[in-house]
């Protein structure tokens, strides 16, 4: 009968070998080869606890079974208990050292563990005795890639396929690391030959996101909606989509699906925070969506690298961390800073993720530090013992939740400080970042119970600028950029991501109501313009008066903007970097603050300089003030006046200042950590 059982068992009739196995230990229960399969059979089914107590009595009856063992540490692996499966696993391998499949999924424990280089041993044994485990190749990839060792991963990938060149799984963790190393077309080809093998939502899903990157946001969008046909649980999806089709200014549906999404995250479905900024105005809402991000995504270290003990050196060691550095918002704002830190008192590295390309702000940079250390093909890990190392007091993280940050790096806590500054407007609800750079403006009283870190509260504004900005002389004429001459020129050069209904409709209320006027935006995307032109029209405004700008050099950017009359900010997600550019060109902002950080940037700008009259706090008082300049010639041109007087008298371009009020906050908090003090939220 168990010959039969086995047979049945193994033509998948799963119900009627159970019922076999069964009878059989009805008349002995003590067979423990009939007890190995049952078990075996209860693991396919998913009952993993019965599974579980059938093959530990199997093994109590008979521990020099190597197979046994194997099985019953995959079981204890579906169980989540991981120590027990690795012993398991290890006396399967005392009892078989050839059993390769052993070594294989050992090596996977210790990738769920997050300790690369003991799963690379593991597949490299299991490769040792039989070469053509196709698993054990992939598997080692993964672990590389995660090392940064991209190129080495990337030939044991290659490997797999050539073992089993129509694995989906494979061709998929190939993609995803040509996506990682922004080999994007590589990446699209390889994700659409898991595709070909098989349709699963979560490749649809990584198809999206090298789509975003390529910026096709409408294939991108189409990609994550099959995803989520296909898995509707495939919760990350949901955000993604979201955030693709306002990339487009598609808002067909947008009302339900921003309250759907957020209901979803507010029930504890994870979304990437960054996505998220624009879409709800809520500061309690971005809190509990950092943390959970933080908590699913980069957990805090269980072994964190600082364990206790003082640095001892003459000047504090700041570290800024990014994979910025090069021709970015980010450069643009701190190249000052980096350039006028006092080198008596502070030693600073730069620690870039990307091998950025070669450029005059790369090379400025490079110059600006004593020491640019270029990480990009290091693991978090590694990053993180090498700021130990340089015995780096303050550690900080210019990218938060943004497209290339490496958030892991602070997880493992190589630094005593730790601080959130400039790339991600808002808190990362992360217990192992310590403070968050910010102002009285950006973070008002009422609203400080919403953020996870200490709070540095700086004296004028949270945003650095560079004073050398350099503006060119063109374009020097509106029609040179399809401007007409004579027209009030609305402005916003917003990412389009920012826009939304409410704020389209009080724009086109205003063209509506003033004569000859037009609104000119940042293009470059045909389905994006296309959207924008049929939602004025439904709004009644001709289509026409909807100017969309290229995308062009810096110096040129920044000359364009004093083509126009009056920026109007986006709402909740507000200008940044966009709102200094404009306020360093000479264009004055209209901003409407809300309460969470990313919608009071705008504002913090105005306040430092000089112009806290053009801060609204409402839909109606912004669409108000906008009317009102548009239609006072004289208070229009008096405003811009002040502005550009207010440029060189107000602290908000005063690079120097904002420097030494930076290396205050510095010593504050170093002097705190010196004291064996715990962070606290700082007045400077």
């Amino acid at each position: 009968m168990f010959r039969q059982a086995m047979a049945t068992h193994q033509a998948g009739r799963l119900d009627e070998a159970e019922t076999l196995y069964r009878r059989i230990l009805t008349v002995d229960a003590r067979q423990s080869p009939v007890m190995l399969m049952l078990g075996v059979l209860l693991a396919q089914r998913g009952n993993y606890l019965g599974a579980e107590a059938l093959l530990r009595d199997a093994l109590q009856l008979n521990p020099t079974d190597a197979g046994g063992q194997f099985n019953y540490a995959n079981v204890l692996v579906a169980l989540h208990r991981y120590d027990e499966a690795l012993t398991a696993f290890e006396k399967a391998l005392a009892l078989n050292p050839g059993f390769a499949e052993a070594h294989l999924n050992r090596g996977s424990i210790f990738m769920m563990r997050k300790c690369f280089d003991e799963a690379i041993a593991c597949f490299d044994a299991a490769i040792r005795i039989n070469p053509s485990l196709s698993g054990a190749h992939c598997n080692r990839g993964s672990a590389l890639e995660e090392l940064r060792c991209f190129d080495a991963a990337l030939k044991s990938y290659d490997r797999a396929l050539m073992l089993d060149p129509n694995n989906a799984e494979f061709h998929a963790s190939r993609a995803n690391l040509l996506h990682r190393t922004r080999r994007f077309n590589e990446a699209l080809d390889g994700i659409d030959r898991a595709l070909t093998n098989l349709n699963k939502g979560e490749f649809h899903y990584n198809r999206g996101n090298i789509l975003f990157e390529l910026k096709r946001f409408a294939e991108a969008f189409a990609a994550y909606d099959k995803a989520l046909s296909l898995e509707p649980a495939l919760v990350e999806a949901r955000g993604m989509r979201l955030h693709a089709k306002m990339q487009l200014c598609d808002w067909e549906n947008f009302d339900a699906e921003r309250r759907d999404l957020i209901s979803s995250v507010q029930s504890g479905i994870e979304s990437p925070p960054f996505a998220m900024l624009a879409i709800s105005p809520s500061a309690s809402d971005q809190l509990q969506w950092a943390k959970l991000f933080n908590k699913k995504r980069y957990p805090i270290s269980d072994k964190p690298i600082l364990q206790g003990g003082k640095f001892d050196h003459e000047r504090i060691r700041v570290a800024y961390l990014s994979g910025d550095f090069g021709e970015s918002p980010t450069s643009n704002l701190l190249a000052g800073v980096f350039d006028q830190h006092d080198r008596e008192r502070f030693e600073t590295f730069a620690i870039s993720f990307e091998q950025n390309s070669p450029s005059k702000m790369l090379t400025r940079l490079k110059g600006s530090f004593d020491q640019f250390i270029d990480v990009a093909s290091q693991s978090d890990f590694y990053v993180a013992k090498l700021l130990h190392s340089l015995e780096v007091d303050i550690a900080i993280d210019l990218m938060g939740y943004t497209r290339r940050s490496r958030t892991s790096i602070f997880a493992f806590r190589p630094s005593p400080i730790q601080i959130n500054y400039l790339g991600y407007p808002g808190t990362m609800g992360a217990g192992y970042i310590d403070y968050i750079l910010a102002d009285h403006f950006v973070i008002p009283d009422e609203q400080r119970d919403f953020y996870d870190e200490k709070i540095i509260y700086l004296p004028h504004t949270f945003q650095a600028n560079d004073a050398s900005r350099e503006i060119f002389s063109t374009p020097t004429s509106r029609t040179e950029v399809g401007l007409p001459e004579t027209a009030f020129v609305f402005c916003s050069f917003n990412n389009s991501y920012k826009i939304n209904p409410a704020c389209f409709d009080i724009w086109m209320r205003l063209l509506d109501k003033i004569d000859d006027s037009v609104l000119w935006l940042l293009g470059g995307n045909v389905d994006l313009e296309r959207n924008l032109r049929k939602e004025a029209e439904n709004r009644g405004v001709n289509p026409a008066r909807l100017i969309f700008a290229s995308r062009i050099a810096y110096g040129n950017y920044l000359a364009r903007f004093r083509l126009a009359d009056l920026f109007l900010d986006t709402f909740p997600f507000n200008a940044g970097t966009t709102a200094s550019d404009a306020l360093w060109a000479g264009l004055p902002i209209i901003t409407w603050s809300g309460e969470t950080f990313a919608s009071r940037m705008a504002g913090s700008l105005l306040t430092a300089v000089g112009l806290p009259e053009m801060i609204t706090k409402s839909a109606s008082a912004y669409e108000s003030l906008a009317y009102k300049l548009a239609r006072d010639p004289d208070l229009m041109a008096e405003t811009k006046t002040r502005l550009a007087a207010n440029i060189n008298r107000y602290p908000l371009f005063n690079t120097q200042v904002f420097t030494r009020h930076i290396e205050e906050a510095y010593e504050a908090v170093f002097k705190r950590y010196r004291a064996c003090l715990p962070p606290q939220d700082i007045h400077l």
